[in-house]
C-alpha cells in the first residue's frame, strides 16, 4: 500500500483529527478520522474557485481566514468551522455553493495527491483548515473516484504526455464546424503555448482534473499539436480513437457514432476527428448515485454557479 494511503488508513482507524502533510507538498485535513479537506499544489483551492467565478472578493477571503484563525500560515486556532461560517455570513454565498466548491476542490486535490509517490508524511494533531469541516469523505469513496477519473482520462487519450506539456492549439481546424464545451473553449482561448494544463487550471480558476480531461479531449479531436521542439513517445497502447467512415463533423449529431481502433502515433500524421464529450455534470458524477439528496443539492449549486 502506498505511503499516503497507509498513513490515511491508520489515521482513519484511530479517528484522528489533524493535518497530514506530504513530502513535496500537499495536505489532508481530517476530523475524527475522516477527510474534510485536501490541498495539492496542482489543484486550485476553494478560494481560487470562488474568486475566479467572481462570487467573493479577496478581502472577503482574508476576513474569513482570519475568522478561521489563520493569516495564511496554516496555524489554525480559531473556532472550528468559523472560516466557512464567515463566508456564509456575508450573504454572497449559499451553503450549497460552498459545499459544492469544497467537493470540487477536495476531489481535485485528492486525485493528484494519491496519484503521486510520497516517501514521507508528517501528521500534526489538532491542525485544521480555516474553512472548517464542510463535508466528510471516506477513503473508499475517494479511492473509487480517483480510479474512475484515471480510467476516464485513459479512455479519452491513452497517454499522459500532454498532461505536463504546454497546450498548443492547431493552426487550422480539421473540420468546417467544431462544437466545444465552455471549458474546452476557455482552454483554447487562454492557451499561449507556454502554459501546461495544470497552469491553465490555476489561471482559469477551474478544477485541474477537468482541464486535463478537456485537453485530452481536444487532442483526441485533432485540435492540439505538440509544442515546437518537443519530442514525446507514442501512447502506451499505440492506439487512439478515430471516427468511422461517414461519421458527422466534430461535436455534431453523429457524436454518438461508434469508434474503431487503429494504430497511430503521436503526433498524428493527420487530423483525428471524434466527438468532444460534454463536461456538464462532471463534478456531480463524483457523488454516490444512491444519495439522491446530495445529487439534487449539487445540481442546484452547479446551476447557481453558472
Amino acid at each position: 500500500m502506498p505511503t499516503t494511503q497507509k498513513a490515511l488508513s491508520e489515521l482513519s482507524a484511530n479517528r484522528a483529527t489533524g493535518a497530514l502533510h506530504l513530502e513535496g507538498g500537499g495536505t489532508f485535513y481530517l476530523t475524527d478520522g475522516r477527510v474534510t479537506y485536501a490541498e495539492s499544489p496542482a489543484a486550485p483551492r476553494v478560494e481560487d474557485l470562488l474568486l475566479a467565478h467572481g462570487r467573493i472578493s479577496g478581502q472577503a477571503v482574508r476576513q474569513a481566514m482570519r475568522a478561521g484563525g489563520t493569516g495564511g500560515t496554516g496555524d489554525v486556532s480559531g473556532a472550528d468551522g468559523a472560516g466557512g461560517a464567515a463566508l456564509l455570513a456575508q450573504g454572497v454565498l449559499t451553503r450549497v455553493e460552498l459545499e459544492f466548491c469544497v467537493l470540487c476542490a477536495v476531489l481535485d486535490a485528492v486525485f493528484f495527491l494519491l496519484g503521486s509517490p510520497v516517501r514521507r508524511t508528517l501528521f500534526r494533531r489538532g491542525e485544521r483548515h480555516w474553512l472548517g469541516p464542510q463535508r466528510y469523505f471516506d477513503m473508499t469513496g475517494l479511492l473509487r473516484e480517483c480510479a474512475r477519473r484515471r480510467t476516464q482520462l485513459d479512455r479519452t487519450w491513452p497517454s499522459a504526455d500532454l498532461d505536463s506539456l504546454p497546450v498548443v492549439p492547431v493552426g487550422r481546424v480539421p473540420a468546417q464546424r467544431v462544437v466545444l464545451t465552455s471549458l474546452q473553449w476557455e482552454v483554447v482561448a487562454r492557451a499561449d503555448a507556454t502554459a501546461t494544463p495544470v497552469e491553465l487550471a490555476h489561471r482559469l480558476g477551474r478544477p485541474a482534473y477537468a482541464v486535463l480531461l478537456a485537453v485530452r479531449q481536444l487532442a483526441a479531436a485533432g485540435l492540439l499539436r505538440l509544442p515546437r521542439g518537443e519530442i514525446t513517445a507514442a501512447p502506451e497502447r499505440g492506439e487512439l480513437p478515430r471516427r468511422v467512415a461517414g461519421a458527422s463533423e466534430i461535436g455534431q449529431a453523429g457524436a454518438g457514432a461508434p469508434y474503431t481502433r487503429e494504430s497511430t502515433r503521436w503526433p498524428p500524421t493527420g487530423p483525428l476527428t471524434g466527438p468532444l464529450p460534454e463536461l456538464v455534470g462532471e463534478a456531480v458524477t463524483a457523488g454516490d448515485p444512491t444519495d439522491v439528496d446530495l445529487l439534487i443539492r449539487l445540481r442546484n449549486a452547479l446551476e447557481a454557479l453558472t
